[in-house]
């Protein structure tokens, strides 16, 4: 089986209005990336486990908060690389300025020798659908897009 993550799409309303919990990843590479590279939280998972499970515990590594509530289960998608991400969109609230994210640690400078650690997901925020759909990873647009014709 090929690489796959499980991930939670947390949405709210707010004043009469959709909005949705992104991730910016973290280190170097997304340091001035900025539509296109956001996401849901999400993480590998081995085809042993429960992908819920492995997103709940995705979401906590990547916010530092857990998740609960009624899970719906949406259409897993596809990245470029050949990925499947399966996700769950919950209802629910999180303070995005308050997120701590896990750490990865990779040779930076490239070349170089030298290992640095870098947070896996450097910030968090809400976005209104519009915005949320440019700001996420092209493939993953379609769960936003699911979810909303799922709620409206």
């Amino acid at each position: 089986m090929g690489i796959q993550s499980a991930g939670i799409l947390l949405y709210r309303k707010k004043d009469g209005q959709l909005q949705f919990f992104l991730v910016h990843p973290g280190g170097p590479f997304f340091k001035n990336k900025d539509a296109g590279a956001w996401s849901i939280p999400k993480g590998e998972f081995l085809s042993d486990e429960e992908p819920l499970i492995a997103a709940k515990r995705e979401f906590m590594e990547e916010t530092g908060s857990a998740v609960e509530g009624d899970f719906v289960p949406l259409n897993p998608v596809k990245l470029k690389s050949g990925k499947i991400i399966y996700a769950w969109a919950v209802e629910g609230d999180i303070d995005h300025e308050t997120i701590f994210s896990n750490l990865f640690e990779m040779e930076w400078p490239p070349k170089s020798g030298k290992k640095q650690s870098f947070p896996e997901i450097d910030r968090g925020a809400w976005l209104y659908a519009e915005e949320a759909i440019l700001k996420i990873n092209t493939a993953q647009a379609a769960l936003v897009e699911e979810l909303l014709l799922k709620l409206t």
